[in-house]
């Protein structure tokens, strides 16, 4: 009885906890990161992918393991494997051994968690809308708990609409950068057509190639471009000689 009263309570915390931190208007992978915290305090797990629904594609954004190589690039359509299963009928899935079995599985070659025995995996909603999916892996054979399963779908419950408020942010912050990005190519590219007498898409294309042949984005060629003109201007004001004042 006191075991079962001092999880009640620890859970509570742990709750509460969750709802004082998802409330901070934080950038999605932070959120994201947070998630994988929680559910791996949850569940003592071997692995821990939280996916976030993107268009029709699920994306994996955050893992406990380090997978730099996966994260922000991995994505799978929905009804695709256990995951994607989840994503379209919007129910938890319990597998407590041989995950590779299961006749909804579908293995990737950069994921070493796809030969893990245990997998629980749970949606994560925002009003009855699917934002993302969170799943959780053992290496070993694992019968997850009612109190498991019900505290990670809380969590998926809890946290659906700080998700979708932070992805939101972090779509309207990437529109304002291409917006940015668009400002300064143009302004580089009437640049070159000025300096060098091309026409419009031919200072596009010197653009590209510079951006191919130095690695960099087309913002960064841009801007050293613009900069570099901001510094001949300054040096070389209008209606002055052109020589530095001694």
């Amino acid at each position: 009885m006191n075991g079962d009263f001092w999880n009640e309570n620890a859970d509570v915390d742990l709750l509460h906890e969750i709802g004082r931190r998802m409330a901070t208007a934080d950038p999605l992978h932070d959120v994201l990161r947070r998630v994988v915290d929680f559910a791996s305090a949850v569940v003592r797990c071997d692995s821990c992918f939280v996916y976030v629904l993107e268009g029709d594609e699920l994306v994996l954004r955050a893992s406990k393991n380090p997978h730099p190589e996966v994260v922000d690039r991995l994505k799978m359509r929905v009804g695709q494997g256990i995951t994607g299963w989840v994503a379209e009928h919007r129910q938890p899935v319990v597998v407590p051994r041989n995950a590779s079995k299961d006749p909804r599985f579908r293995s990737f070659n950069e994921l070493p968690e796809d030969r893990f025995q245990g997998f629980l995996s749970v949606p994560v909603l925002c009003r009855g809308k699917l934002v993302g999916i969170i799943n959780v892996q053992h290496r070993q054979p694992h019968n997850y708990t009612r109190r498991e399963i019900h505290l990670i779908s809380t969590i998926g419950f809890l946290v659906g609409a700080e998700i979708a408020m932070a992805r939101l942010e972090s779509e309207k912050l990437e529109l304002t950068e291409q917006l940015e990005a668009r400002k300064v190519v143009e302004r580089a590219k009437g640049i070159l057509q000025r300096d060098l007498k091309l026409n419009e898409e031919e200072a596009y294309l010197a653009l590209q190639k510079q951006s191919r042949q130095r690695r960099k984005t087309m913002k960064e060629v841009a801007d050293a471009i613009v900069l570099s003109d901001e510094v001949k201007r300054n040096q070389n004001p209008p209606g002055g000689s052109g020589v530095p004042s001694p």
